[in-house]
């Protein structure tokens, strides 16, 4: 324990940079668990999608969206992402919504705002397109 307080103090940076690391992927896991936003697997999400009719949201670009996606995925233009204008989907507010992206990460922003915008179910793939695909799960080009 000694060696430790005397690398913290002889190694400011060092030491001030792992306490952030540390705090940042506390604050991950936390706000993972209280989100709203679930977070749903490739065999959950196919799930929703054949027994209760999901709605699957693709905000990749178009360029990957026409490389493959999913069967029956909405892709959403940048612009509307950006402004939050979610207004193609109002006809589907009430139904789940499974948000994909390429590995999962920016999908989780997106469902965030369509939650604030009053979509009820919202959820975010899992590991995105990439564990779609390694899952051997259809694609659509």
């Amino acid at each position: 324990m000694d060696q430790v307080i005397e690398f913290a103090g002889n190694n400011i940076v060092l030491a001030g940079v792992w306490v952030a690391l540390v705090a940042m992927l506390i604050f991950s896991y936390v706000s993972s668990l209280t989100s709203s936003i679930k977070e749903v697997s490739t065999h959950d999400a196919t799930l929703m999608i054949n027994k209760e009719d999901a709605v699957v949201l693709d905000i990749r670009a178009q360029k990957e969206f026409k490389a493959g996606h999913i069967l029956g995925a909405r892709q959403i233009k940048p612009e509307a992402l950006r402004e939050k204008n979610f207004n193609t989907l109002e006809n589907s507010k009430d139904k789940p919504i499974i948000v994909v992206c390429a590995m999962g990460n920016q999908a989780r922003g997106t469902a965030n705002a369509m939650s604030k915008a009053g979509f009820s179910k919202v959820s975010v793939l899992k590991g995105g397109m990439n564990a779609w695909q390694s899952a051997s799960l259809p694609i659509s080009k």
